[in-house]
């Protein structure tokens, strides 16, 4: 059955509220019973009629905005707009909004927000979901909450004031009188909207439940398996895609054999893709679909396709062959982003200069849950598609399958499922329009599913970098300059293959927005032509950016033979907020946040370095016998994250880590126990990038196949203690799924160099001879 039931029509459509950050919506919300927590906000009822007046639609209740609903019963509907992937927002932004209303959570239901562009932003990506709308999503709940108060306060003939929400009822403390909210629904359904400057949020000691211990809302799901996954979507008389892509960015199938595939016990049809065209971005990645009753049908007859390839013009690209090229690029002058002083000058002049290059490959996504989505195509009224899918951007999915299709956006519904594991990848609406594809081209339901092997060969990967720093040494000792060259083929190439340099918005992940009590400073952009489809993962550029800018500073207190923390602090500087001019640039993303509100502060950066080096007991710890500590701090996404790793040696020769340590700080923290997860596991992705390395190509397409080609940290090279320390500041929110990955790859680098003397200047330790 159709889920796409938000029924708001130009009668009954509110004017948008306005909000600062993502343009969030109050317009007529479709509530009602769903059977789960995991159905979407389309599973909704009872359905108010589209044609009905809008004061007969407000007698189902308090409705003020599409996120919020309030039964006569009590019963409060809360929908969730941003995708969960483990991260718990599901158990974060739904109680912010119940702490702002005064709601009793077990009076509270939960239910995931399809796909539209009612909610705002929906893109759940850049560890932006409270970062980017904390106060907005505040306001949302806020708005409800005053509607409560106006209908008591004419109910009780009371001064407004003089009420409070709380505990699900509305109190009046001089009469000792109190009010259900349910018993409030309809006459504060009845009230004019409060306009945005008029709506006020409580005082911050009333959010009882934000930064205290939350439960896991989907936890019990997960465990009993009712959790519903992209591949737990069923729907009758639907069939198994998976899809021959070509290894090769661009290219094109030269021969298959149908027959053979059809041979295949189950398979039904074999389809040819459309063949996408650059600029690629998002589009379907061409190819042979074979379509099955089940999934190992579906393998089979691809596997029998025996599909041969013309590579195209990416036929010839070569990790080897591009890493050379990309030092070459950055061995000579780029285009100046950043300058203090004069570089020249003070290299030229330096008693003493260092240099080092830098590299890292390729990284992967490999999400627990490799991509999967479920299309319905139904030709009446013109055409509609319905999708069901692991995505982190449903508007996007919407956007590219409608376009797939020759539809109109309204006309395609995209329903957002639990996703094991995201980290950028499904983002990319590539397997949603796939599967909307063939659903048209078969006239039944069909489920795309990706392999492992096709979720590392044809993924959107990190892109390759390679850097080149230099810094100036006086007869004093003193840092007196700092260069930093970087070259990687930027994520605007994958929509514009005329991008072959960073950008702004690329360097002020770790370039831009470093603080550096330095009097001359330089970064420069150099050239770097794509090759493949790049895309964004977890942390993005501030993987390599953070991993060059902490190993070299380690280098720098090497030569200048003073303690990695105490070098770190001096370069770093004083406890100081940046302005633009002082950065040395004419503009700074930041994120999408303003500077005022987001400073790039030395003092966050200093307070998390030395509470990690105070944790891990950096000054006795370092010294004993067999062990070597190293340092990192990072700042990225508005937040502050600085970490400690324990390295040791086995009696083989080989290296392990023990225990790591990391603090950030993320200002105000709604949940900290998933803020405590996040670090935990950025800890174990970050040791993976470092251990083990990334994808390599040759002739163009990714050489691995699965995790016997790219490792990640198991149990056997997992730290046995990870120590995190979340600190508490009155700093707005800042990101939490991503800031605690850069820091770990340098720290652990940087410990291997104080125990045994090497340098890693790449990820994978078998790159630089070494055994994990």
């Amino acid at each position: 059955m159709s889920q796409k039931n938000l029924y708001m029509t130009r009668r009954t459509f509110v004017t948008g509220l306005g909000l600062s950050t993502v343009g969030l919506y109050f317009g007529a919300f479709a509530y009602a019973q769903n059977k789960a927590t995991t159905e979407p906000s389309g599973a909704m009822g009872p359905k108010p009629d589209p044609e009905q007046p809008v004061e007969e639609q407000k007698s189902i209740g308090l409705n003020p905005n599409v996120f919020i609903h309030l039964a006569p019963s009590g019963l409060v509907t809360i929908v969730c707009h941003r995708s969960e992937m483990g991260q718990g927002i599901r158990s974060s932004l739904p109680v912010l909004l119940a702490d702002e209303l005064g709601a009793d959570m077990k009076q509270v239901k939960i239910i995931q927000g399809d796909g539209d562009k009612a909610y705002g932003d929906q893109n759940t990506d850049g560890s932006n979901s409270v970062r980017g709308i904390y106060q907005d999503m505040r306001k949302v709940a806020a708005t409800a909450r005053m509607m409560l108060v106006s209908a008591a306060a004419a109910r009780l003939k009371v001064p407004a004031e003089s009420l409070e929400a709380r505990d699900h009822q509305v109190f009046h403390k001089a009469s000792g009188k109190k009010i259900p909210f349910g018993d409030l629904a309809i006459d504060a359904g009845k009230l004019e909207i409060p306009k945005p400057d008029q709506v006020k949020l409580r005082p911050d000691k009333e959010m009882k439940r934000v930064g205290g211990k939350l439960p896991l809302i989907d936890g019990p799901a997960y465990v009993n398996g009712t959790a519903a996954f992209g591949a737990d979507i069923r729907q009758p008389g639907m069939l198994i895609a998976v899809i021959a892509r070509p290894p090769v960015v661009g290219g094109q199938v030269k021969k298959f054999n149908r027959e053979a595939a059809l041979k295949i016990p189950g398979v039904k049809q074999v389809i040819e893709m459309p063949q996408p065209a650059p600029p690629y971005g998002f589009q379907p990645w061409g190819g042979i679909a074979v379509l099955a009753e089940n999934t190992w049908a579906a393998m089979k007859g691809r596997d029998a396709l025996a599909a041969q390839w013309d590579a195209g013009p990416n036929g010839q690209y070569s990790s080897a062959t591009y890493r050379e090229s990309l030092f070459k690029s950055v061995r000579n002058p780029g285009e100046v982003m950043r300058n203090v002083g004069n570089i020249d000058t003070a290299l030229s002049s330096a008693a003493k200069t260092i240099e080092a290059e830098y590299y890292v490959p390729h990284l992967p996504h490999v999400p627990m849950e490799p991509p999967a989505a479920l299309a319905v195509f139904k030709k009446a009224n013109g055409g509609s598609c319905e999708v069901w899918a692991p995505t982190q951007n449903p508007q996007a999915a919407m956007t590219e399958v409608a376009r797939v299709l020759g539809l109109k956006e309204e006309q395609v519904t995209v329903h957002v499922t639990l996703l094991g594991g995201g980290f950028g990848r499904k983002s990319k609406a590539d397997f949603c329009s796939e599967a909307a594809f063939l659903a048209k081209a078969t006239g039944v339901p069909v489920r795309v599913q990706f392999t492992r092997t096709d979720d590392i060969q044809n993924d959107y990967l990190n892109t390759v970098s390679a850097q080149h720093l230099t810094a100036s040494i006086d007869e004093k000792g003193k840092v007196t300059g700092w260069r930093v060259r970087t070259a990687f083929p930027p994520i605007a190439s994958t929509f514009n293959p005329k991008e072959d340099r960073p950008g702004l918005g690329d360097l002020q992940q770790g370039v831009l927005d470093v603080a550096l009590a330095v009097p001359n400073v330089r970064a420069e952009a150099c050239r770097a032509p794509a090759h493949i489809r790049v895309g964004w993962l977890r942390s993005v550029y501030n993987i390599f950016h953070a991993f060059a800018v902490n190993s070299f500073i380690d280098e720098i207190a090497h030569a200048r033979k003073m303690d990695p923390r105490e070098n770190m602090l001096e370069i770093y500087g004083p406890p100081k907020k940046y302005s633009l001019d002082e950065l040395g640039v004419k503009e700074l993303r930041n994120y999408g946040q303003p500077l005022e509100k987001h400073p790039v502060d030395s003092a966050r950066l200093r307070g998390v370095i030395e509470k990690v080096t105070q944790n891990s007991k950096w000054k006795s710890r370092g010294k004993q016998k067999n062990r070597a500590l190293g340092l990192a701090a990072h700042r990225s996404f508005n937040s502050y994250t600085a970490v400690v790793a324990s390295m040791r040696k086995r009696p083989d020769g080989s290296l392990f880590i023990d225990e790591v340590w990391i603090a950030i700080d993320a200002g105000l923290v709604i949940n900290p126990d998933r803020v405590r997860a996040q670090m935990e596991g950025s800890v174990i992705n970050g040791m993976s990038h470092v251990l083990f390395g990334g994808v390599t190509h040759k002739e163009g397409a990714v050489e691995q196949t699965n995790f016997d080609g790219v490792q990640l940290v198991r149990m056997s090279t997992a730290p046995q203690k990870i120590n995190v320390e979340i600190l508490r500041t009155e700093n707005a929110p800042g990101g939490v799924g991503e800031p605690g990955v850069p820091p770990v790859a340098p720290a652990v680098a940087n410990a291997v160099f104080a125990l045994t003397g090497k340098r890693i200047r790449e990820f994978g330790f078998a790159n630089s001879g070494l055994q994990v």
